[in-house]
């Protein structure tokens, strides 16, 4: 990893942080003993993430058949681990600002990512779902702190993509000395989640892993790089979809043993739910 990158990361001390509701909720969450209601009281502190989450919770990826009105309620029906992505997603949205149409459409393809991940994770049964749902929303964390720390740079490699037509991993070849997987990844490991997470967001991209890689790992990474292939193919967050990807024959899809057959029946379940609830998700 870039070193001199790390120590800007690390030292800086102007980088957007995880809000304190979601940073309390993963430590009760982690404490034994913590009540569905403590945990309300706690999420409530902060109207607008309370209402996000009561709102995605009521989405079809979640899959309840009431509607859920409270949080407790929201608790009870979802579990703690459940509780503890959402929480994170509704309060990570705040470091999306100021939220113009790059961030509106960072925002999109980075939540679209993580319930892409979750629904292939549920389907598979290969990792835990809600780990995999946390990659997918931080795969493209890197940009977003690259458009905060240099907006004008930023946009240089946003217009490359869209006026030479090439992806944004060649453009910011030819504008940064890094990659927003790198700066991803160093921001996680910042935001203290674990180092699971954090190779997944750092290896999204290029699948490289060790012989003796723990198979966890691989299969983690793969669903979060399969899961932002998703919404390419898609156009979720991107300026068009991409229709010529072949997803089947691409890396994570056969690293994780996924034919042809299963993948278009994921993506097509996938499309199905983004379409129907994605106004639950903004």
């Amino acid at each position: 990893m870039n070193q001199e990158l790390e120590t800007l990361i690390m030292n800086a001390s102007d980088l957007p942080t995880i809000p304190v509701v979601a940073t309390k909720v993963m430590q009760l969450i982690e404490s034994e003993g913590v009540s569905a209601e403590e945990l309300a009281r706690v999420v409530s502190a902060d109207p607008a993430v309370a209402a996000r989450v009561l709102k995605i919770s009521n989405s079809s990826f979640y899959g309840c058949q009431r509607q859920i009105q409270t949080l407790s309620h929201a608790i009870m029906m979802l579990g703690y681990n459940t509780l503890r992505s959402l929480v994170v997603a509704a309060s990570v949205k705040q470091v999306y600002k100021p939220y113009g149409l790059t961030e509106k459409m960072l925002w999109e393809h980075s939540f679209g990512a993580g319930l892409a991940a979750r629904l292939i994770a549920n389907n598979t049964r290969l990792v835990n779902e809600e780990e995999a749902f946390l990659g997918g929303l931080f795969h493209d964390i890197g940009k977003i702190i690259m458009n905060f720390f240099d907006k004008q740079q930023f946009q240089k490699v946003m217009e490359k993509c869209y006026n030479e037509e090439i992806s944004f991993l060649e453009a910011e070849q030819q504008v940064y000395s890094y990659n927003h997987a790198e700066v991803g990844g160093l921001v996680i490991k910042k935001w203290n989640f674990p180092e699971m997470l954090m190779k997944a967001v750092l290896q999204h991209h290029h699948f490289t892993f060790e012989k003796d890689e723990d198979p966890s790992q691989v299969k983690l990474t793969c669903i979060v790089g399969l899961a932002n292939i998703f919404c390419h193919k898609l156009g979720i967050g991107v300026r068009e979809p991409e229709e010529d990807l072949v997803i089947h024959e691409t890396k994570p899809a056969k690293l994780l043993n996924l034919d042809e057959g299963r993948i278009n029946t994921l993506l097509e379940n996938f499309d199905k739910a983004y379409t129907q609830d994605k106004g639950y998700f903004n």
